[in-house]
């Protein structure tokens, strides 16, 4: 059995629009590879979440009318409860990991929680350009009194005034006992 012409041409429209079809899921998918690798990982005892920058401007700074809307949407989603949450003990140590790229621009993080003498603010890592890990640090030192402590992760070039990209996860005191 042979096949005629018009099927050849039949099947070859099929194969380039699967072609077609497959390519531009390829594309699709590439181009949302980079807000993927925005991530931030908070670490809490045994625990860990992941989590998409809350602000992100495609990967140029966050000018400041959108630092103020970021701001909102952080206020609104803590009163809300949709932020990564995760509940810690005294006894927890605490940690927040970056992608690769991330670390790559620079990055630090902080709590609104801590004693009085540093501001009610509590540096879980400091400033750096390539390295993806804050490392642990005892839970009894970041939190604040109210029971929930807001983690702010922040990725921004030192040079910039302008943050890249913002993440928040919030920390929910809980008893020993």
């Amino acid at each position: 059995m042979s096949l005629n012409s018009r099927v050849i041409a039949a099947l070859g429209a099929v194969v380039v629009v699967g072609a077609a079809t497959v390519g531009t899921s390829v594309a699709i998918a590439a181009g949302q590879t980079e807000h993927i690798s925005h991530r931030a990982t908070l670490k809490v005892g045994n625990s860990s979440f992941v989590a998409d920058p809350l602000c992100w401007n495609g990967g140029s700074p966050i000018t400041e009318d959108l630092q103020q809307e970021c701001q909102d949407k952080a206020t609104q989603a803590l009163k809300d409860g949709t932020l990564p949450s995760s509940p810690v003990v005294a006894s927890d140590r605490v940690g927040v990991g970056v992608s690769p790229n991330v670390a790559d621009t620079g990055w630090w993080a902080f709590t609104n929680g801590g004693s009085t003498g540093q501001g009610g603010r509590y540096s879980l890592f400091s400033y750096a350009k390539g390295t993806t890990w804050s490392g642990a640090q005892s839970a009894t030192k970041l939190l604040n009194a109210s029971g929930k402590t807001l983690v702010t992760v922040v990725e921004a070039d030192q040079n910039s005034d302008n943050p890249i990209a913002v993440w928040y996860f919030q920390l929910n005191s809980k008893d020993n006992g």
